[in-house]
């Protein structure tokens, strides 16, 4: 299916020309994740809430949608996840138009000048209503959250009161890029289920198998994006993109030689509203530089370290803090690099 992202269709994520999530007719790894859902779906076992855990971009969304699809397709083939991608109940699925199916997830709706922050309680209990009608041929009714950190508190206890006392045949599928922050009692609720990194090798096999119009990478430029994936096909995806390793490029200077003027520079661009991206990436090159430094001091003792970790600690803290609450993403750039000088100087 070709990728169709409309102007005022945007989700946290898409990248051009690249399908979403629901709608990858495959999944590259996770055959063990796989099997659990194949397993207890044929056993008739199935829990009533998934927790579906890791990193970003490794294909936690897409294993949740399979799971939808498998449950909601008209001729499901008995074996597997696997469903035809023609039939009836799968084509409603990729459409988020089956009326067993409510995905509680950040988009811009039409006419609207932002993306939302969070997904507010107002959507959340409008969509869980769902939950208290009965599903159309006393089938499933399956609810996808992508992902749980987009949630506010309110939201999220609206989710956990239906988890908590959950329907007949209902199904939540709770996508988390941090599972470790989420409420402990939606997490007690859950089956948990961690999702590793890919091997590189399987990042570039998803990467080979986008259909068109997206434009298979020279093999350095693909080389390099595999390089700094981290297992991640998102993040293998995005490091294609010229803007994105530039942005690589200058944190990667300024941790190696810091200099007031550029961080400003760097901070003010990062600050835009179209930046959202641009700014995780900023803290993903940032983190990794620590956890890679952190590795290779690793004899020395542990106080002398400490800082280093805590820079990365309190700017995630900042960094989420600003997502939430709407605020000036400057000093959180500026802090991380003052911080970090600061630490790794004493360090």
């Amino acid at each position: 299916m070709p990728p169709e992202i409309e102007p005022d269709d945007a989700e946290p994520g898409d990248l051009p020309d690249v399908p979403r999530p629901r709608r990858q007719t495959r999944l590259i790894g996770h055959r063990a994740a796989e099997r659990a859902f194949a397993g207890a779906i044929g056993e008739g076992r199935l829990h009533h809430a998934w927790l579906i855990g890791g990193p970003r971009g490794i294909g936690k969304a897409t294993l949740a949608y399979r799971v939808a699809r498998r449950l909601l397709a008209v001729r499901p083939s008995g074996e597997g996840l696997e469903v035809d991608p023609a039939d009836p109940g799968a084509r409603k699925v990729a459409a988020l138009s089956h009326p067993n199916l409510l995905v509680l997830r950040r988009h811009r709706p039409a006419g609207a000048k932002a993306m939302p922050t969070r997904i507010g309680v107002e959507a959340a209990r409008a969509a869980l209503d769902l939950f208290g009608t009965t599903a159309g041929n006393d089938g499933w009714r399956v609810c996808i959250v992508d992902s749980a950190e987009d949630l506010n508190a309110n939201s999220a206890n609206a989710l956990l009161k239906m988890i908590e006392e959950p329907p007949e045949r209902a199904l939540f599928l709770i996508v988390s890029h941090a599972p470790g922050r989420l409420l402990p009692t939606i997490r007690s609720r859950c089956r948990m289920l961690p999702l590793r990194p890919l091997p590189e090798a399987a990042v570039a096999e998803a990467i080979a198998g986008l259909p068109a119009p997206f434009r298979q990478p020279e093999p350095e430029r693909l080389a390099r994006a595999l390089a700094l994936s981290e297992g991640s096909v998102a993040r293998a995806l995005a490091m294609l993109d010229p803007k994105t390793l530039e942005v690589v490029g200058e944190v990667e200077s300024l941790l190696a030689r810091p200099d007031r003027r550029r961080a400003l520079k760097l901070a003010e661009r990062l600050s835009g509203r179209d930046a959202e991206a641009l700014f995780e990436t900023a803290l993903d090159t940032a983190f990794r530089f620590v956890s890679a430094e952190i590795d290779r001091r690793r004899d020395e003792p542990p106080a002398r370290l400490a800082a280093l970790a805590e820079v990365c600690e309190k700017s995630g803290r900042a960094a989420r803090e600003a997502a939430i609450y709407n605020l000036d993403r400057r000093p959180v750039v500026l802090s991380l690099f003052g911080d970090l000088a600061e630490a790794l100087q004493g360090a």
